[in-house]
């Protein structure tokens, strides 16, 4: 991988951790029906599963493993509140 395609995936890593980041804090402030905050769970979701793909891609084992906690605990939190 060159250093400019090694660039542009950091990029989109951090790129989908904000989405991620952002479609959970909307499921809890902008989200007022069920469908609504299905779909900004799912955002979330996989947001972060592209972010650990990437990360996985990037050879960033740390970044993976802090990513799949961060998911771990909102699909913990979401089940306890939502499910």
């Amino acid at each position: 991988m060159s250093p400019e395609e090694r660039d542009d995936k950091l990029h989109q890593l951090e790129v989908c951790k904000h989405a991620g980041e952002q479609a959970y804090d909307d499921l809890y402030e902008k989200a007022y029906s069920t469908s609504a905050i299905t779909a900004y769970y799912s955002e979330a979701k996989e947001s972060f599963y592209t972010a650990i793909s990437l990360a996985r891609e990037l050879g960033l084992a740390d970044e993976v493993e802090a990513l799949d906690k961060r998911l771990a605990h909102i699909k913990s939190v979401f089940r306890s509140q939502f499910g």
